[in-house]
């Protein structure tokens, strides 16, 4: 019997070891394009740094070439040519003379080729610089620049400076268009990888829907025609999803030629006993016949009479069993049933009245409504049903025990029938079995005359709860048992229309 399907835990997305393998691939490899596309980023980026910053050097030094002029000596007093006044220097161009600490002639290119004034902090930090050093970036009012500071002959230092805002916008440019290109590669990547693992991944879910499919058949009882395969074309050997479906199809081969064999084996032995008991009714009809013969045309002593009177109480057991086996092989057969309307508050009376009769010892009580409980069925072995749980509330109970027999329509299109006594009830490693052929408690067994104090009155076969449960199945209903210490309960569910 299949089991129910598990109800995913909404948590589990948070585990990937509980994602889907498609799932798990697509992420696999969106993460692997974010990692390179970080590592292509970040060299790209180290690297165009260095190119423009080694770019805007060159341009800082040749800036600086045309503010110094040498050739001028100082004159008056006078600190020298104004850098800015120089030839070719660009809008942005900084240009300052520092003389004894001081700043002179200091100022930005503006872009209408005037000055602008530098700030007092600017000043600050053009004074920090060291002359002959590297090239630096600093911070100043105007925006970020590229400094150097460089010795004159004449003993000042020229400092000179280029915005550093083009080199920014240019890596600012860069970033913000991998950045776009990287999101569209990954939104490509995502949507085709997710296509094609999808497609890849479409063997294995043909796969597990024929492994479900054989799942969900009945392969417990009965003829079972397992015919679901793997398609051809996802089982070649040759490929790793391929021999997965060939080792499926193979164990599915497998698996119903043990069915095929199991089922010609129950097929036999079902002929056998159908066949056997048939045979037997003939003998052990005769046998109670020549019995009846004895009895009525000798004289025995007393010894004698108990004898024959065993041996008809063992024929006339042998008979019941014998009849049991029959109806329990045409059962299993599947002979179709005789359906008729069937009152089954009638039967419960009826069949309550008989048991009165024959253990009038016990308390017999009815719960019925106050309508008919009517279902379709057979009348025959509906009538055997309550008669056989009815019975067995007799045979294993002793005198003085009550049963309660009921109908009722337990939903709009269930009746049920049930069967309650307040005897010593069912062993509890025994309720499982209750139903299984040839299935007796060890009290059962027995019985009150073998043993004192048991709680039976008359030995059992061990099929009348099977030949309930057949025939119940049978009418497409179920039957259970409830049991503890006082209390037992057979109940009986039946489709008020066949299914």
């Amino acid at each position: 019997m299949a089991s129910s399907p598990r109800t995913p835990d909404p948590r589990s997305w948070r585990k990937p070891a509980n994602w889907h393998l498609r799932t798990r691939l697509t992420a696999l490899a969106m993460g692997l394009l974010i990692a390179i596309c970080g590592a292509v980023g970040v060299v790209s980026y180290a690297s165009m740094d260095t190119f423009l910053t080694h770019q805007l050097d060159g341009q800082l030094t040749q800036a600086a070439d045309r503010a110094n002029d040498p050739g001028r000596p100082h004159m008056d007093g006078a600190i020298g040519r104004d850098p800015l006044d120089a030839r070719g220097q660009s809008v942005g161009t900084l240009n300052a003379r520092i003389v004894d600490g001081q700043v002179h002639s200091a100022g930005f290119l503006a872009p209408d080729t005037t000055r602008s004034p530098l700030s007092a902090a600017d000043k600050e930090a053009l004074l920090a610089l060291t002359a002959g050093s590297a090239p630096v970036d600093r911070k100043l009012s105007s925006g970020n620049y590229r400094l150097v500071a460089a010795q004159t002959s004449f003993g000042d230092v020229l400092v000179t400076g280029l915005p550093l805002n083009a080199k920014e916008s240019t890596l600012a440019s860069l970033v913000w268009t991998f950045l776009l290109v990287s999101l569209g590669g990954l939104v490509l990547v995502g949507f085709a990888g997710t296509v094609l693992i999808r497609r890849t991944m479409k063997p294995l879910e043909q796969l597990s829907a024929v492994a479900t499919k054989v799942s969900r058949l009945p392969l417990d009882a009965g003829e079972v025609a397992l015919a679901v395969r793997v398609p051809p074309s996802n089982a070649d050997p040759g490929t790793e999803v391929g021999s997965v479906g060939h080792a499926l199809n193979l164990m599915l081969d497998n698996v119903a030629n043990a069915l095929q064999a199991r089922q010609r084996s129950e097929t036999k032995v079902r002929q056998f006993v159908a066949d056997a008991s048939h045979e037997l009714r003939t003998p052990l009809t005769a046998v109670r016949g020549y019995t009846e013969l004895l009895r009525l045309t000798e004289h025995f002593t007393p010894d004698g009479e108990r004898s024959l009177a065993r041996v008809q109480s063992q024929s006339e057991r042998m008979t019941a069993l014998v009849e049991d086996l029959l109806l329990l092989a045409r059962l299993d057969e599947g002979q179709p049933l005789k359906l008729a309307d069937v009152d089954l508050t009638q039967l419960v009376v009826e069949g309550v009245s008989d048991e009165k009769v024959m253990a009038p010892g016990h308390n017999w009580r009815l719960e019925l409504p106050g309508e008919p409980v009517v279902v379709n069925g057979d009348a025959a072995q509906l009538r055997q049903v309550l008669m056989n749980l009815l019975s067995n509330a007799r045979k294993h109970t002793p005198a003085g025990t009550t049963v309660v027999a009921g109908a009722r329509l337990a939903s709009a299109d269930t009746a049920e029938i049930t069967v309650t006594d307040d005897g010593g009830g069912i062993p509890p490693e025994f309720v499982d079995q209750a139903f299984a052929r040839f299935a007796r408690a060890d009290a059962a067994r027995k019985g009150a005359s073998d043993q004192p104090g048991a709680a039976g009155t008359e030995g059992t076969s061990g099929l009348g709860l099977s030949i309930v449960q057949s025939i119940v199945e049978a009418h497409g209903g179920t039957v259970s048992v409830e049991s503890r210490a006082g209390w037992t309960r057979f109940a009986v569910k039946l489709p008020t229309t066949p299914r």
